[in-house]
């Protein structure tokens, strides 16, 4: 089973990073083709039902999420904003790369990764396209910002470890902010260096997008201001966990629709307008779930991490907390966040205390690979952004890998130099 595990992870990559199959396919396929291997003929359905039954709500929430933000960019919601970008950037792409991830920065305080990208790309799209900029650098960009913004205490992640370490989240959070802030710097740098890439490829081009978005909703206007309170109203039960947020994505559509598109027919032409990008996006999600059912349900996720555990020689105890931080990258890539940090990470810990490695400082090291983890093909949410932005998951996949490692080890260097990940042990202090 940890043959074929591995096996299979490597045939999915090689597919969808080669181009030979779609991720689409690949996701239904490959899975379906090794448990059939394994010989789990008799559960397969129900594993891949299991799956899709998980992601299901994740697959709601998106699509009225997409349609509420198209519909939003349709209104004229985002136009202000844009020529204030304009004004601001006056056509340099570096300008606007590292407004990129300082917008996506600030986005991702919520600290989800759906909703930075629907109002990063509703923004900024739009004078990507007109300044000609690569739209790859966009979805790096705003990959890695949410990638370092996701270890934030109501992200997620920091809270599972927090969880599974039994420690504090907010004393785990303290020891976190100069790791993260270590990462959120060489993730303005690398958007400091596409800029400079642009601007030597493009020149900065002189820029006026006023005149197109004129006719659109001022912001006087009563539909501007309805759209704007509602969208921050929304955010904000986003962020306090009103209700959940495929309801509260619905019934923010519902409202937008109501109000401006009132009639029958536009409100059609609306949805059908934006269904092309839904459909790429929803069905990816439950294809998705068949590859996490099969993966959890086969054992396949056990396999991996007792041939983990199992392959650590001894000589390796004083140096877990390092390992643990480099190992957290190809595992939470590989399997969820719940496999790793309520499966893998309580086994490493137990063997780290016998080398005065601290469950804090395991929780620390555990969170540092969560860059990667956006890439994997099981986060739902980067989905979203290469089906807004047009982009190739695969070819998505190896522009953004080696700047996400970077991001790694840049937060990496930043714990050992603080102290947060103990480099000390393994040299024998």
């Amino acid at each position: 089973m940890t043959i074929l595990s591995y096996l299979m992870i490597g045939v999915f990559m090689f597919l969808i990073m080669t181009r030979r199959l779609s991720a689409l396919l690949a996701l239904i396929l490959v899975p379906l083709v090794f448990a059939l291997i394994a010989g789990f003929h008799a559960e397969l359905g129900k594993m891949m039902m299991d799956g899709v039954k998980l992601l299901a709500p994740t697959g709601v929430m998106l699509t009225f999420a997409i349609l509420y933000f198209c519909v939003m960019t349709d209104a004229g919601l985002f136009d202000p904003f844009i020529r204030l970008i304009v004004r601001i950037v006056k056509g340099d792409p570096l300008k606007v790369l590292v407004g990129t991830a300082i917008l996506g920065i600030c986005v991702a305080l919520d600290g989800d990764g759906a909703t930075t990208y629907l109002i990063c790309t509703a923004a900024l799209l739009p004078l990507y396209r007109r300044l000609g900029i690569r739209l790859q650098y966009m979805a790096t960009v705003l990959l890695l910002s949410i990638g370092v913004m996701n270890m934030l205490p109501w992200g997620g992640p920091t809270a599972r470890a927090a969880s599974a370490m039994k420690v504090d989240v907010g004393e785990l959070f303290m020891y976190l902010m100069p790791v993260m802030l270590c990462g959120l710097a060489w993730v303005v740098l690398v958007s400091a260096l596409f800029g400079l890439r642009e601007r030597r490829r493009l020149g900065i081009v002189s820029l006026d997008l006023s005149d197109e978005m004129a006719q659109r909703c001022a912001v006087g206007d009563a539909r501007y201001l309805f759209n704007a309170v509602l969208t921050l109203a929304l955010l904000a039960m986003l962020i306090l966990g009103t209700l959940p947020m495929a309801t509260l994505f619905m019934i923010a559509f519902a409202l937008a629709m109501l109000v401006n598109f009132p009639h029958l027919k536009q409100q059609k032409e609306i949805i059908a307008r934006h269904a092309d990008n839904v459909l790429a996006i929803v069905s990816l999600i439950f294809a998705a779930g068949i590859f996490t059912g099969i993966l959890s349900g086969t054992g396949m996720v056990d396999a991996m991490s007792n041939s983990l555990v199992n392959s650590l020689p001894a000589s390796a105890g004083p140096w877990l907390g390092v390992i643990t931080a480099l190992i957290s990258m190809p595992f939470t890539f590989f399997m969820t966040n719940d496999a790793f940090y309520f499966g893998v990470l309580p086994i490493l810990a137990q063997t780290a205390a016998s080398y005065g490695i601290t469950p804090m400082q395991m929780a620390i090291a555990s969170l540092i690979g969560q860059p990667v983890h956006l890439l994997s093909p099981l986060v739902a949410s980067t989905y979203l952004l290469v089906g807004i932005l047009d982009l190739d998951y695969g070819l998505n996949q190896r522009a953004s890998l080696k700047w996400a490692v970077g991001t790694v080890f840049a937060m990496l260097a930043g714990a050992i130099v603080f102290g947060a990940v103990p480099l000390a042990q393994a040299l024998g202090g």
